[in-house]
């Protein structure tokens, strides 16, 4: 398994692999590159030695929030270790994405998460792909979100 230039490592639990696999797809579909075990991790191959390459290797990792990803042991050092390279979030080394309704605990909780609990699929895959995209995080001017002159107008007529 070569992992050295993907873009972002999927962290996931089994339960969560198909929602894993649609964001893998949607990320490609986009250019990005994905690692993701449920594609890359092919028989004979060493898990940890794997898991820990791709935590190494990946510039960014996603971490598919659900209730069951907070139980298993493994995909606790998987965003750890995205966590420790980057702890103030600068490079955005983890991205949350919450797939469920459970809040993120402990530290998780401090990181922006990217929220597709509930959307309709259209709406999700926006969410998903502007999340991700260091480049569209400039500021533009949204206008002006007060009261219209004619409105303020009308009220004091």
């Amino acid at each position: 398994m070569q992992s050295d230039d993907r873009d972002f490592f999927i962290s996931y639990t089994s339960v969560d692999e198909r929602w894993a696999m649609w964001v893998a797809e949607e990320l490609e579909k986009k250019g990005y590159t994905t690692l993701v075990q449920a594609w890359d991790f092919t028989p004979g191959t060493n898990f940890i030695q794997s898991m820990h390459t791709a935590t190494i290797n990946c510039k960014r990792t996603i971490a598919i929030l659900s209730e069951k990803y907070y139980e298993s042991l493994y995909t606790q050092s998987e965003w750890q270790a995205a966590f420790a390279e980057d702890p103030t979030s600068e490079k955005s080394k983890l991205i949350p994405v919450r797939i469920s309704d459970h809040k993120p605990k402990g530290l998780l909780k401090q990181i922006v998460y990217i929220d597709l609990f509930g959307l309709e699929e259209e709406i999700a895959k926006t969410k998903l792909i502007d999340g991700v995209d260091l480049s569209k995080r400039a500021r533009n001017s949204q206008g002006f979100p007060g009261t219209k002159k004619k409105e303020i107008a009308e009220n004091y007529l």
